[in-house]
């Protein structure tokens, strides 16, 4: 197990999580509507492409393919969320997946609500920036001097970013667009580890506490429908009821049009199993 259960406080990444929910409170006072636009517009390119598309369904479960450029974009969107770099996430995710809900989990809820959404993090071993134990659970990734050089600085994008945002918008667009979006996709991407193994209706009786729910997959462009994940993690589809919305699976669909991805996996509900949930 490479995330142990419970260690002293973690200072360096409290205080990073302390600045960036004392930056998105502050973003509330500099509010423009050039601000929240392009905060949007970053939320749907980190959070839906980079978390959703890329570090989720394509680098950790290879639920599509995409020529490299395409993959090796979706991993800089990736680290624009503070979520670490590529071979950091998939590994932490693959061994969730190993061991979901049962010892060695590095964020169930088995283990408190709190340490499944954030506590861990916060409390437990320091795995950003260590590639190379990281990069034995992601072999594959690791192959790559690309992602090796983006997982050991997955923070120099985001820096970049906001460099950028405050050259074109100031103070507003700056807070916005870096501490408002950050602080919101965290929760999200954190929403899944603790509300969707706590909260919800599951279509598959797996072998862990994993849920469908529907607001998490609101904010996290699918990611909610976690118990259909973990039935079908190669899956590029999770919402796979017809009321299950998953926009990270409709925005596939549109590049599959344009030629840009192929080779979907999808899996598929039992017959009658979504008639039955409706009713």
């Amino acid at each position: 197990m490479i995330l142990p259960a419970r260690q002293n406080l973690n200072w360096s990444t409290f205080s990073v999580m302390v600045l960036f929910h004392i930056g998105a409170l502050a973003a509330l006072f500099l509010f423009t509507w050039k601000a929240l636009l392009i905060t949007a517009f970053l939320y749907w390119i980190t959070v839906g492409f980079g978390i959703s598309l890329g570090y989720h369904r394509l680098h950790t479960h290879r639920g599509y393919r995409c020529p490299l450029w395409f993959e090796y974009m979706l991993a800089v969107f990736g680290t624009l969320n503070l979520e670490g770099g590529p071979i950091f996430w998939v590994a932490t995710h693959r061994i969730h997946h190993q061991k979901s809900d049962q010892p060695g989990d590095p964020h169930s809820p088995n283990d408190g609500a709190f340490w499944a959404h954030v506590g861990w993090l916060l409390f437990g071993e320091v795995n950003h920036n260590n590639t190379r134990l990281m990069s034995k659970y992601a072999p594959d990734l690791a192959k790559h001097k690309f992602y090796v050089w983006l997982n050991n600085y997955h923070w120099v994008p985001l820096i970049v970013l906001g460099a950028i945002l405050w050259a074109i918008g100031g103070a507003p667009v700056f807070f916005w667009g870096i501490f408002f979006r950050v602080t919101v996709g965290l929760h999200a991407t954190w929403l899944v580890n603790s509300a969707a193994h706590m909260f919800g209706y599951r279509n598959f009786e797996t072998r862990d506490e994993s849920r469908n729910t529907w607001w998490v997959a609101l904010f996290s462009f699918g990611e909610g429908w976690h118990n259909n994940h973990h039935a079908h993690p190669t899956s590029a589809r999770h919402g796979l009821a017809w009321y299950e919305i998953d926009l990270s699976w409709w925005t596939l669909n549109v590049l599959r049009f344009f030629g840009i991805v192929s080779n979907l996996k999808e899996a598929k509900l039992p017959i009658g199993l979504a008639e039955r949930k409706a009713a």
